[in-house]
Parts: C-alpha cells; structure tokens; sequence
C-alpha cells in the first residue's frame, strides 16, 4: 500500500475490513447518520406547521440538531471509508446518546421506548469500536 494512501487514513488491513464487527458499525453509523436526517426533516415541518412558544430557542434547537445531523452522517461516511479518524468522534457520539437514553428514562415525561431504542445500539457500537477487527481498521500506521 502506498504511503499516499496511508496518509488519507486508509487502512492497509483489507481482511479486517470483511469482518462481520466492521460490517455492523458501519450499518449501525448509517442507521444512526439516517435516523437524524429523518429527525431533521421532522422537526423542520414541526418548526413550520406548528407554533413554537419560543420561535429563537426552536430555531437554536434546529440547528444544533443539524450539526449533529452533518457530524453523524461524517461518522457514517468515514466508517463505509474505513478512516481512522472515525473512532473517536464515534465514541463520542455514542456517550451522548447514552446521556440522552438516561435522560428518556426519567421525569415527567419519561419514554421508556425512547430510551432503549438509544442505549442498546450505543452499547453495541462501543463494544464493536473496542474489538479487534475494528481497531485494526481504524488504526493509522506510522512507516
């Protein structure tokens, strides 16, 4: 492999790649990358059809909501690419999820439904960035 390559953060290890734990990160990334897409899309036609009580604060909600979109759908990217920069934005992303998981199981408002539909996949996905397939992926050799 040519240090070109190498210097893109493409991984060398083209049979770890084929594995069925870097096959399932990347689904669940692009599954989660589409979930927020289709939060995005949702929360707009509620930002649009409904009146928010506080138009400015719905409107700050929307666009941290599209950073998360773009910084999600990057993550997905980088898996189906096989970069190495993937793993610790991911980890990231998943803790977040797991705060957001616990917060839906509390309160008032509590949705149980919710809450699990985020914890399990976030759990999965952190165990799969710590196997060895996928840390043989996501890791950038120095020559």
């Amino acid at each position: 492999m040519s240090t070109d390559q190498n210097a893109r953060g493409e991984s060398t290890n083209d049979d770890a790649s084929r594995r069925p734990a870097v096959r399932a990160l990347v689904v669940l990334l692009s599954i989660e990358a589409l979930f927020m897409v289709g939060l995005s899309a949702w929360f707009l036609f509620e930002l649009v059809a409904a009146k928010p009580s506080s138009f400015a604060s719905a409107l700050a909600i929307f666009v941290i909501l599209l950073i998360a979109t773009v910084f999600v759908s990057a993550l997905a990217i980088g898996a189906i690419r096989r970069r190495t920069w993937i793993r610790g934005g991911a980890v990231t992303w998943q803790i977040v999820q797991i705060a957001v998981a616990i917060g839906a199981f509390q309160g008032v408002f509590a949705q149980p439904g919710i809450g699990w539909l985020l914890l399990i996949p976030s759990l999965v996905v952190l165990v799969l960035l710590f196997t060895k397939p996928v840390i043989a992926v996501t890791r950038r050799e120095f020559n």
